[in-house]
């Protein structure tokens, strides 16, 4: 995933854009950076791997010695941005949010015209200069953003920095925000609608799909106005969204209570306690244990001090292992009861199956699991979620493979995917026997999406369901 903030003010941005930046940490874990301009001085970067230090200490020094009225920063699981180009439209920088399927087509394309691309350690090319690539094709700026957005198949926003001012361009889809926000002598454009609420800014508004704007210290200006049809992300409010966050006007948190309200409504099991597994499974235990009157409790506590959700090890045998050391059991809410437990989802099942293991052994009598979404079924097309765990690493794909006995199409998928139907509780009953849960029931699909509340054809499904 990836998260940015952009920011124009009349004085120096600096402090409005080291916090502002760092309030994205939780949707990136490999890279960060930060780009400035000042009228005086000019353009200049900073970027830092962040895989095992956060983002407020990687860049202390920077946040003292780097100036600038105009500045954009960017949180990044994976390409290393902002970068800054000199071209014909004159120099800028660029950090961009999404996913690109049709990498390789596009930079052929270019290399057409004998350009060149710098290869990352891993042999890919950089995505966002790519986009920057995409953008100098055509003679005008806007309209070589709006080639950019149009001629990729995924996803796409971004924001650029110019002597001008900031240009804001959400995907065509608006499958991520951009929140704008004004506050006296400044404005700011981010991913995350609370990032610039403490900083002294209000909310101003969020840009449309595919609308792309420019703001200065005093003005947002459109320049090509908002499409009709959107598809924004629901995992947003399911997981990676941070609870404060607002996305369309509803409410992260809020969404989260909703969604385990509704869990309890369909549920039958009696517990004795009712648990989150920490942190984005607390806000629907809670919902779930207001609805129902079961107690909340925290039956494990999550360790964060020194284990932020940066410091994980690349290797997945040790990210399992780190996973599980930071949970702590509280043996006095754990010994002899019966639990039930709400994750956001259930991805390969591992850490799930470990977590579950874990309660027996400290003297659990039952672990009930609830998922507060559907089975994910199907790999995102759309946003980097993950770039190094295939379809088949979800755990519903190797259960579907195995009851069907080998590799199935898309309509068979589908099949598993109705949660009206007999092979999705077959499907159910598999993952339960497999990760050794007492009982196992999924978020329903229409539930879900009740608890977002918004029109759902504005909603993207496609992993839960594989429509698109």
């Amino acid at each position: 995933m990836g998260g940015f903030f952009g920011v124009t003010a009349k004085e120096d941005c600096m402090f409005d854009l080291f916090f502002g930046t760092d309030y994205h940490s939780h949707l990136g874990t490999r890279r960060a950076g930060m780009a400035l301009y000042d009228p005086e001085e000019g353009f200049e970067k900073s970027i830092h791997k962040i895989d095992n230090s956060p983002f407020r200490t990687k860049f202390e020094k920077e946040a003292n010695s780097m100036h600038g009225k105009y500045g954009i920063g960017c949180i990044s699981d994976y390409e290393a941005q902002p970068i800054l180009v000199r071209s014909h439209h004159g120099s800028f920088a660029i950090t961009t949010v999404g996913k690109i399927n049709n990498a390789n087509e596009i930079m052929e394309e270019i290399l057409k015209d004998k350009a060149h691309f710098f290869v990352m350690s891993n042999g890919e090319i950089n995505a966002t200069e790519l986009v920057a690539a995409m953008i100098n094709q055509k003679d005008n700026f806007i309209e070589g953003i709006r080639y950019a957005q149009e001629k990729i198949e995924g996803s796409l926003s971004m924001l650029i920095l110019t002597e001008k001012g900031v240009y804001c361009a959400r995907d065509m889809l608006g499958r991520t925000p951009i929140i704008i926000g004004k506050k006296d002598g400044a404005r700011c454009a981010a991913f995350e609608s609370f990032s610039f609420l403490n900083l002294g800014y209000t909310t101003e508004r969020e840009l449309g799909p595919g609308e792309i704007a420019v703001i200065d210290p005093d003005s947002l200006k459109t320049l090509v106005p908002p499409g009709d049809k959107m598809k924004i992300c629901t995992f947003l409010w399911i997981y990676y969204g941070y609870p404060s966050s607002v996305y369309e006007g509803v409410s992260v948190e809020e969404m989260r209570y909703r969604c385990g309200q509704l869990l309890a409504r369909r549920d039958n099991v009696k517990p004795d306690i009712v648990a989150g597994v920490p942190d984005s499974g607390t806000a629907h235990a809670i919902g779930y244990a207001n609805e129902s009157g079961i107690p909340f409790s925290r039956p494990f506590i999550k360790y964060t001090p020194t284990w932020p959700r940066s410091f994980m090890p690349t290797m997945q045998s040790k990210r399992n292992l780190i996973a599980k050391m930071k949970l702590l059991p509280v043996h006095e809410l754990i010994e002899g009861k019966s639990l039930l437990l709400i994750d956001d989802s259930i991805v390969r099942g591992t850490q799930l199956r470990e977590t579950t293991e874990y309660l027996f052994e400290n003297g659990a009598k039952e672990v009930h699991i609830r998922p507060a979404c559907p089975p994910l079924v199907f790999g995102c097309k759309y946003l980097n979620f993950s770039r190094t765990n295939s379809e088949m690493e979800l755990i519903t794909r190797n259960v579907i493979a195995e009851l069907e006995g080998g590799e199935v199409t898309d309509d068979v998928l589908r099949e598993y995917a109705d949660f009206n139907s007999e092979k999705y509780e077959k499907m159910v009953e598999k993952i339960c026997e497999k990760l050794k849960f007492t009982s196992l029931r999924f978020h329903r699909l229409d539930d879900m999406l009740e608890a977002v509340g918004i029109d759902q054809d504005k909603l993207c499904t496609y992993c839960w369901s594989g429509k698109e």
